[in-house]
Order: structure tokens, then C-alpha cells, then sequence
């Protein structure tokens, strides 16, 4: 989509704008722009610091890339987690899936992505040079929570090649997560199954 000029109509300005973000199509983004400017100017206000607090407040977790405005994040930080075991997600949304269970209590490494070497993702995309170097810190056990697609099964792989002649234990999380389904989306029984199931690779 072509970059809206700063002279633009604010109201087509604003529409354009939304309707970049996924999901959401012009009608949508229109009916939000009109909901915006009949809102209270409190509401407008809120909604644009929350939007420039996410660029200058938000930032990588230095151990897992975790996505936090603290660093270390509060994962990390928790000396009640077992730093023994690294459970590994594809992204943020993945790592607050696999939390709800509450049946982990290990600490997180998020690749903020998969191998997708069609679209031009590669290995040196990926969290793993960070995740590598976690494994001489005294990490036994890492379990891979790729989702279970084409790209995540051979993210999974690549991770199992990469980790084993280092010595520490790789598993995989059990089915129980539908075949081409985001963990994201997953109910917290399937997740909790999935994890208390996990295999070595």
C-alpha cells in the first residue's frame, strides 16, 4: 500500500493508517476511525502514548528476546523458575499460550519466528545464536513449542541438530496440538497434555 501523505484528509489519513494492520480490512478501519473521532479526547490521547510507549519503551529481553519493557524480563528474573529447562517459542503470543497452562514453571527462549526458506527466512533470522549460547549457562533439558506445521516441524529439526552435539537434552512437545493450528489458539488442557507428553527428539 502506498505511504499516506502528511497533508492527507486526517479522517482518510487515520483510515489507511488501521487498515495496514492485520485483520482489519477499510470497513473496519473506517467504522474505528469514526469511533475514535466521536470518542471522549481522553481516549485518543490514551490510545496514541500507548501506541509511541511500544517503540520507546519496548524492547528484547538480552537472555530470552522476549518482548518486555524490563531487562532481564520477569520471567527471567524469577528466581522461583527452573533456569535448568529453555521451553522455545516462535513468538511472544506462543510463550503467553504455553504460560496460561500454568503447568511450566522453566524459562523461555522466543525465536520471533520459523525457517521459511521460500519467504526468505533463514536460520541467522532466528533467536538461536542467543539460545546457543543459554546452553553452557546450565541449561539440562530444551523443549521446542514450534507450532505443528511445515515450518515449525523443521524449525524443530533444525533446533535438534543444532543443540544435541552440545550435549543437553532436546524434547519435543506431544501432539495433542492440531496439525496446522497456532499454540496461540490452543485450549489450556491441549497445551498442559502437550507439554506433560513431550518426547525426545
Amino acid at each position: 500500500m502506498a505511504a499516506v501523505a502528511p497533508q492527507a484528509d486526517p479522517i482518510r489519513r487515520l483510515v489507511l493508517a488501521l487498515s495496514r494492520l492485520p485483520g482489519i480490512g477499510e470497513k473496519t478501519a473506517t467504522r474505528l476511525t469514526f469511533f475514535l473521532l466521536n470518542a471522549e479526547r481522553q481516549t485518543t490521547t490514551e490510545l496514541a502514548a500507548a501506541l509511541a510507549d511500544l517503540h520507546e519503551r519496548v524492547h528484547l529481553c538480552s537472555v530470552c528476546c522476549n518482548l518486555t519493557e524490563q531487562d532481564p524480563c520477569r520471567f527471567c528474573a524469577d528466581p522461583r523458575r527452573d533456569a535448568g529447562v529453555v521451553c522455545v517459542v516462535e513468538s511472544v503470543p506462543s510463550l503467553l499460550a504455553v504460560e496460561r497452562t500454568g503447568e511450566f514453571r522453566g524459562r523461555y527462549h522466543v525465536l520471533h519466528g520459523v525457517l521459511a526458506p521460500l519467504d526468505g527466512v533463514g536460520p541467522e533470522a532466528l533467536h538461536l545464536r542467543e539460545l546457543v549460547a543459554r546452553i553452557g549457562g546450565g541449561v539440562t533439558e530444551v523443549i521446542v513449542a514450534t507450532n505443528p506445521s511445515v515450518e515449525g516441524e523443521a524449525t524443530a529439526l533444525y533446533i535438534q541438530r543444532l543443540l544435541r552435539p552440545l550435549g543437553v537434552r532436546v524434547t519435543r512437545i506431544a501432539s495433542g496440538v492440531p496439525i496446522g493450528s497456532d499454540l496461540e489458539y490452543a485450549d489450556q488442557v491441549t497445551l498442559s497434555r502437550a507439554l506433560m507428553g513431550r518426547r525426545e527428539m
